[in-house]
C-alpha cells in the first residue's frame, strides 16, 4: 500500500511535488540515495492519468512508460487507461513510496538554506524541490461568449453521457479525434469544428483514418478553418472562414483544444520564464535544476506551452538525473 507519511516528522531532504509517473520515479531514485523524501500529490495517485478518458489508449508501447525499468505488461500493442493506473499504483505500492495524496500544495518559500512548504494541510521543510506537476489541470479557454455554461466541459471521459445527443467537438487533436468517434459510435450526433484545413497530423496514425473517412461519408460533421462565436443554451455558432455565420441546434460543447502547465506557481517560487509566448521555464538541462538553486524540474512541465514536447517516455531520465545532481551537491549528508 502508499504509505503515508508521519506527521510528527515534517523536515525532508526533498519534497516532489506532483505524484505523477515522473514524480514517482523521482521518488524511486530517491528511495535508492536514501534521501528522506516525500510526495505531494493534490489528488489520486497518477491524477492527471486518472482524469484521462475511461476508454483511452496510449500512443506509446507500455515499454515506453516504464519507469526505473520496472516490466509493464500490455495484452494488448498499446496500453489502456486502466492499466496505466495499475501499474503505476502497483509501483507505489510494492515499493512502499512516501506519498500524501489529495494534498495542495500552496506555496513554496525559501526559508534561509531550506524551502517551506506550505500546503492545504500542513507545512514542511525540505532541502530540496522538485516540480513534477505536468499540465493537465488547466484548459486552454476559447474565451468566447457562452463558455461557461454548464453545456460546456473542457474535459472528456465516457462517450454514454452524450447518446442521442447533438455534441460539438472543437479541436482537431487526439482527444478531440477520440470523443468524436467514441461519441459518434455510441449513437451521438457529432459536429466537429477545426481551425486548420485538415485533422492534426500528431492524431495517432492507425486513428487518423478513421475519423477522416467517417468525415467523408458524412457520418461526423466538421466545419474546417471555423471557429466557435457563441455558445447558447440550445445552439452555437460558427465562424467560418470568408463565409456567412452558421448557427447549429446543440445540446453540448466539448472545448478539447489542449491544456497548459501552471505556470504562474513556477513564477511564485521565483523560477524565470525564458520565453513570453511559449512560457518555457529557465533550468540547466544536464542538471533539471532552476535557476533558484534547490528547485528542479521534471517531466512535462519542462516544456511550457510546448506540450507536446516531453511524454513519459522522454523524461523519465529526468528522475536520475536530478537525483544525480543532490548527492553530488556539498549539503548533500549521508
Amino acid at each position: 500500500m502508499v504509505n503515508f507519511v508521519d506527521m510528527s516528522s515534517k523536515t525532508f531532504d526533498l519534497i516532489i511535488i506532483g505524484g505523477g509517473p515522473i514524480g514517482l520515479a523521482c521518488g524511486l531514485e530517491a528511495k535508492k540515495k536514501k534521501l528522506n523524501y516525500l510526495i505531494i500529490e493534490k489528488g489520486p495517485l497518477v491524477n492527471s492519468l486518472y482524469n484521462y478518458p475511461v476508454n483511452m489508449t496510449f500512443f506509446s508501447t507500455s515499454e515506453k512508460l516504464e519507469i526505473d525499468n520496472i516490466p509493464f505488461i500490455s495484452i494488448k500493442p498499446k496500453p489502456s487507461k486502466q492499466e496505466a493506473l495499475e501499474y503505476y499504483r502497483r509501483i507505489a505500492s510494492n515499493n512502499n513510496l512516501k506519498i500524501n495524496l489529495f494534498e495542495k500544495v500552496e506555496s513554496v518559500l525559501r526559508k534561509e538554506k531550506c524551502f517551506n512548504v506550505k500546503t492545504n494541510k500542513s507545512s514542511y521543510l525540505a532541502n530540496k524541490i522538485i516540480v513534477a506537476t505536468g499540465f493537465y489541470d488547466i484548459p486552454n479557454r476559447l474565451n468566447i461568449p457562452g463558455e461557461s455554461l454548464s453545456k460546456v466541459s473542457h474535459y472528456y471521459n465516457d462517450p454514454h453521457y452524450y447518446v442521442g445527443m447533438k455534441t460539438v467537438v472543437v479541436g482537431a487533436s487526439n482527444s478531440a479525434v477520440d470523443a468524436a468517434l467514441e461519441i459518434y459510435r455510441k449513437g451521438g450526433e457529432v459536429t466537429m469544428i477545426v481551425r486548420g484545413d485538415d485533422i492534426g497530423e500528431r492524431v495517432k496514425y492507425w486513428v487518423r483514418p478513421d475519423i477522416i473517412n467517417r468525415i467523408k461519408e458524412g457520418s461526423i460533421d466538421a466545419f474546417f478553418n471555423s471557429e466557435l462565436k457563441e455558445i447558447k443554451q440550445h445552439a452555437v455558432i460558427v465562424k467560418k472562414e470568408n463565409e456567412q455565420d452558421v448557427t447549429i441546434n446543440n445540446d453540448f460543447v466539448l472545448a478539447l483544444i489542449g491544456y497548459q502547465p501552471n505556470i504562474s506557481f513556477l513564477e511564485k517560487m521565483g523560477i524565470q520564464i525564458t520565453d513570453e509566448q511559449l512560457k518555457i521555464p529557465s533550468y540547466n538541462e544536464t542538471t533539471m535544476e532552476t535557476n533558484v538553486p534547490g528547485i528542479y524540474l521534471a517531466g512535462v512541465i519542462c516544456g511550457g506551452m510546448e506540450t507536446h514536447k516531453w511524454f513519459i517516455e522522454n523524461s523519465r531520465i529526468h528522475a536520475k538525473m536530478i537525483i544525480e545532481d543532490i548527492v553530488k551537491k556539498p549539503d548533500y549528508q549521508q
